[in-house]
């Protein structure tokens, strides 16, 4: 269901009605890699265009090209600030967006760029992983209308006070739903090295199968626990909006994968896939005093150094020895931004030590009902300990179970429980009602 005209996502103006389909196109770096492949997603936006949609193309800067411009700033300072390096980072998307619009004029059509700031899309002031607040229509509206395509520069901002803000890894997909939602589109599809969602990275476990649609749930679960497919705002933004999201490859004509509500999916599968979170490390915190608040004074301090923990564990000694032991997973770049005030908490609670476990890896199988079916989780922690591969921890929801195991035995493990749990060839539970995505 499309919101009604009085709704305002994404703080932008209301929705407009409109006669034309209006399709929302995200590329990224490898789809945009040089000026064949430009050319390439200028005509896929141009046929889409001339099939009767009116069209907003968005795209990432080059295929390597962030990651070069971050490393000249690190030349010349080793820890630039986040306002800086937003600057020099948004500017890979200026040069992908001139492009691409050049290159729908070289082809016969009409096009305008836009640059974060000049739609503009608001964001918070968190430079480097900035949120978006407001995606203004106007501009692009008055593009359609003219009958353009929009070109909309991916993974970047603008805050209040007028600085330049990038979105973090993947921005550019929050750009492209954030985007749809404000105008209220009817797919926003995201052109990709790969043809979807597939059960498991097919890099990894080559039994990995494309999957035909996903709910948001679970692509949430898979985005934010290792599946590189999509940002995992993106998806949350997907959620909140009911924007349908297609992904699929820039290479191929095949249908890719659709996420999109529950009620809308094209199968039905209780199982949907496998994530992996390399670069885990597992933090003990041993003999620490017990009082009440122990445990929200852990995570109010982590979460004042944004960092997240999963995994966390409050295990509490006998009455004669009233000591606690807590331990926590969390990403191994995020220790060393949270070590220094662990060691200072530490001696605030008078514990006896600090463990620190690292190359370790989180494996998770992503589905609906597990928490409530014991069994799924027994069965995945025996299939593993079969093959000689330990677990050293495990946390279970209903969405998802996801098993901590050395790093060097994840991809095995995916392998292992791709085949236990009969991924590839898992079967529709009972056929929908509905098989139209919206």
């Amino acid at each position: 269901m499309k919101p009604t005209e009085t709704e305002t996502p994404i703080g932008g103006l209301p929705f407009k009605s409109r006669r034309r389909p209006l399709i929302v196109k995200k590329f990224g770096g490898t789809s945009v890699a040089n000026i064949d492949r430009i050319r390439r997603i200028a005509r896929l936006a141009l046929e889409s265009q001339r099939e009767g949609n009116d069209v907003v193309v968005v795209v990432s800067a080059m295929s390597g090209e962030t990651d070069r411009l971050l490393k000249l700033a690190h030349q010349v300072l080793p820890l630039p600030e986040g306002r800086e390096m937003d600057v020099i980072a948004a500017t890979g998307e200026q040069v992908t967006v001139a492009l691409t619009a050049l290159a729908i004029q070289a082809e016969g059509g009409k096009s305008s760029s836009f640059l974060g700031h000049q739609l503009p899309v608001i964001t918070d002031s968190a430079f480097t992983r900035a949120r978006i607040q407001c995606v203004e229509q106007g501009p692009i509206r008055e593009a359609l209308a003219r009958g353009q395509i929009a070109v909309v520069a991916g993974f970047q901002g603008v805050d209040p006070r007028n600085n330049i803000t990038t979105l973090g890894r993947g921005g550019s997909d929050t750009t492209a739903v954030a985007v749809a939602a404000a105008l209220g589109a009817d797919v926003c599809e995201i052109y990709t090295d790969v043809e979807g969602v597939f059960t498991a990275d097919p890099r990894v476990c080559p039994a990995g199968s494309k999957l035909k649609s996903i709910p948001y749930e679970e692509m949430l679960e898979l985005a934010s626990l290792g599946a590189k497919v999509l940002q995992v705002r993106s998806v949350e933004i997907a959620m909140k909006y009911n924007v349908p999201v297609h992904v699929r490859s820039s290479f191929s004509d095949e249908e890719g994968t659709l996420i999109v509500p529950r009620d809308k999916m094209l199968e039905s599968r209780r199982l949907m896939g496998l994530a992996c979170e390399k670069g885990q490390v597992r933090v003990e915190l041993i003999g620490a005093e017990c009082r009440p608040g122990l445990v929200a004074e852990l995570t109010y301090l982590l979460a004042d150094l944004n960092v997240s923990v999963d995994m966390l564990c409050h295990s509490r000694g006998a009455v004669e020895n009233p000591r606690a032991d807590i331990s926590f997973t969390l990403p191994e770049g995020e220790l060393r931004r949270a070590q220094p005030s662990l060691e200072q908490f530490l001696g605030k609670l008078g514990a006896t030590g600090l463990q620190i476990s690292t190359d370790l890896a989180k494996v998770t199988l992503v589905g609906i009902g597990l928490r409530s079916d014991p069994g799924i989780a027994a069965r995945l922690c025996r299939s593993l300990t079969q093959q000689g591969i330990h677990v050293s921890g495990l946390s279970v929801n209903e969405l998802r179970i996801s098993c901590l195991v050395e790093s060097g035995a994840a991809d095995r493990a995916i392998c292992i429980l791709h085949e236990t749990f009969e991924l590839a060839g898992e079967a529709p539970a009972e056929p929908l009602a509905s098989a139209t995505p919206a």
